[in-house]
């Protein structure tokens, strides 16, 4: 059957993981993603992290399935008409370039709206261009800095730190799918296309304050920003008597059975853990007890009580835990693939579940411009045309591909 997004063509100028996260989604979802990459090599996120073959790492397959390559020098003036031609075939126009770097090649909204004046133009951008940032570079470490996420290690243990992951560049990644998503339902109802743009600083900023805007959402403030229950050093993994356990006794119902568990019934009628508001104002404590209770048991028996008193648990899975856990194989959360050049692959598939159009992985990630002859045969070359501009340097190709 076919996804979502069946349909839709998107040229995908974007590079890394914001971009090619969040394109990857749309790609999944059935949309005919091409992704222009640029000379020498395309996207640097092909050699990022372990690399078996050149160009082609494991960081970038299992970010680019289900779309095509197209490479161009839009440096070339017969690239860029290339580019041109392409446009008033697609539904949405992506990069994730600076935009004075965009408007320099001839790609800025105004160029692109000339040539198909209902697409979708989505602009990801580090900061938003009506602010003073706008000319900065950003990448996810800098936007976990100026987001305020770093910072809040800090609170904990006196450290700013990092997340291990670039959050930033994947929630911004996911955000801008859905935008996209809402812009073409809005193309459906009026026609109208728009200019989207998608700043990584503001994305992080709204997605950290959900919770920790807290006191500060009246005016005047009613409290400090920062939300108590999860900014306190104590929230963390519970040391057992092997390992450690994730153990979230949340409602009275929960707190009641955990404290008859432990053998001190009678610290629900302290009036530090008495109700819920009591709870948050006496967290520090409140692990601090659960802290001292949980090296007497193993990690096992912790779940089985949980379990037994229906409190939420869960034993801490290492990354290598994850390719054996029992219900991510049981969901088929990880795919196992051919690929062309790189033998066996093992994806991990989209986590949105369809009834009626599911989401698939049809085709492999590209080798560097892999798909250009094809897409230049769909919007009217011939392959004297095509011979021509790789030739010329113009269009480019993967040597493995020749």
């Amino acid at each position: 059957m076919p996804g979502p997004l069946d349909g839709i063509r998107i040229i995908d100028i974007t590079t890394v993981l914001l971009g090619p996260y969040g394109t990857q989604a749309l790609a999944d979802a059935g949309a005919d993603v091409i992704k222009v990459e640029a000379p020498p090599t395309g996207d640097i996120a092909r050699n990022m992290g372990a690399v078996k073959n050149v160009n082609m790492g494991g960081i970038f397959l299992n970010a680019n399935r289900n779309k095509r390559s197209l490479a161009l020098n839009l440096k070339e003036e017969s690239a860029k008409e290339v580019l041109r031609k392409l446009i008033p075939t697609a539904d949405v126009f992506i990069h994730n370039m600076r935009p004075q770097a965009m408007a320099g090649l001839g790609f800025d909204y105004d160029a692109v709206a000339a040539i198909k004046p209902d697409i979708i133009y989505v602009g990801a951008y580090g900061f938003g261009q009506d602010g003073p940032y706008k000319s900065k570079p950003a990448y996810d470490d800098a936007i976990q800095a100026s987001s305020g996420l770093a910072s809040m290690f800090k609170r904990q243990d006196g450290a700013a730190r990092y997340v291990p992951a670039a959050i930033a560049d994947k929630v911004t990644g996911l955000t801008m799918s859905q935008a996209v998503a809402f812009a073409l339902l809005h193309k459906v109802r009026t026609g109208e296309g728009q200019f989207v743009e998608v700043p990584m600083l503001e994305t992080m900023v709204s997605f950290n304050l959900v919770e920790h805007i807290n006191g500060c959402a009246y005016e005047p403030p009613i409290s400090e920003l920062g939300y108590a229950r999860v900014m306190t050093n104590a929230r963390r993994p519970f040391p057992t008597k092997d390992g450690f356990v994730c153990m979230l006794p949340y409602s009275d119902k929960h707190w009641l059975n955990f404290f008859t568990a432990v053998g001190r019934p009678e610290l629900m009628d302290d009036p530090r853990f008495s109700n819920y508001r009591a709870r948050i104002g006496s967290v520090d404590d409140l692990y601090g007890f659960v802290g001292e209770c949980t090296p007497e048991r193993t990690t096992a028996e912790w779940v089985a009580v949980c379990e037994e008193q229906q409190i939420p648990c869960m034993p801490i899975a290492d990354l290598d835990d994850l390719m054996e856990d029992e219900h991510l194989k049981a969901v088929g959360m990880f795919e196992k693939h051919q690929h062309p050049t790189e033998g066996e692959t093992l994806l991990v598939r989209a986590p949105v579940n369809y009834a009626k159009t599911p989401n698939s992985i049809r085709t492999h990630a590209p080798r560097f411009g892999e798909h250009g002859p094809e897409v230049l045969r769909e919007i009217g070359y011939d392959e004297g045309a095509i011979e021509e501009l790789m030739s010329g340097g113009a269009v480019l190709r993967d040597s493995e591909l020749e």
